[in-house]
């Protein structure tokens, strides 16, 4: 721990599994009080207590928030419930993220609109609601996660890839939008990362993905949460409107 983020407040949207619930025992280890979202009727009510649990072992303050990332006014309840309970905000982490895998030919609009609401309205719905608070008080980091398949599209994958891809554009905006306020907005693009959403994969599937890496290994949810923790400290100041492939050169 070397305190890069003390006295700083975070929230990250999808906080109690994967990539999330690593980001926020990161920033936590990094001195930031941290709260989070979590959609209760995908995870057990074990999952946010023990992130929480977690937060507090290491001597920081934590909120776990239920709430749907879709939800626009919700969004807005949950930056001014933080920014109430802690007194400030400084760090939004856009995560949640779904996948409702199909060919384009059987792709559902319930498959195409769920993935888009969540990842990309999700993402959209948190920084407009962050945004008059981080313009008032001129300053404010920003991250969110896409995917390198934004960048390559994936076979069976269009609604997750075309949801990734506009996360990428709407980074690059709200960065221009964003930055004379002292705003940094930036993206992380994973590759391969051992979670539970991945875990259920054929292995025919995981044996591709690690073909791809030219390190020959899948990244673990830290090594993702590790690079958002640079992102959001002072150590990237001037860094904004960037997306950062976590990969392993996946995409190379």
């Amino acid at each position: 721990m070397s305190g890069l983020l003390a006295s700083r407040v975070a929230l990250v949207t999808g906080g109690s599994l994967g990539i999330g619930r690593a980001t926020v025992l990161a920033l936590a280890a990094e001195g930031a009080d941290v709260a989070f979202t979590y959609l209760g009727t995908r995870h057990s009510a074990d999952e946010p207590a023990d992130v929480v649990a977690g937060v507090e072992k290491l001597g920081r303050r934590a909120l776990a928030i239920e709430s749907d990332v879709s939800d626009f006014a919700g969004a807005g309840r949950v930056v001014e419930r933080v920014s109430t309970e802690f007194g400030r905000l400084d760090i939004l982490v856009n995560n949640a993220g779904i996948t409702r895998d199909g060919v384009l030919w059987k792709m559902s609009e319930e498959q195409w609109d769920a993935v888009i609401g969540v990842n990309l309205k999700g993402c959209f719905n948190y920084i407009r609601a962050v945004s008059p608070l981080f313009r008032k008080q001129k300053s404010g980091k920003i991250v969110n996660v896409s995917s390198i398949n934004a960048m390559r599209g994936k076979f069976g994958q269009a609604n997750y890839s075309a949801s990734k891809a506009g996360i990428i554009g709407l980074t690059k905006s709200a960065a221009r939008e964003l930055g004379g306020a002292n705003v940094n907005v930036n993206a992380v693009a994973p590759g391969f990362v051992e979670t539970d959403m991945t875990g259920a994969l054929p292995e025919e599937v995981l044996a591709q993905a690690r073909r791809e890496s030219v390190l020959g290994r899948f990244a673990s949810p830290g090594d993702v949460a590790d690079v958002i923790v640079f992102l959001v400290s002072e150590k990237s100041r001037h860094v904004t409107g960037e997306v950062v492939r976590v990969d392993g050169g996946q995409y190379l």
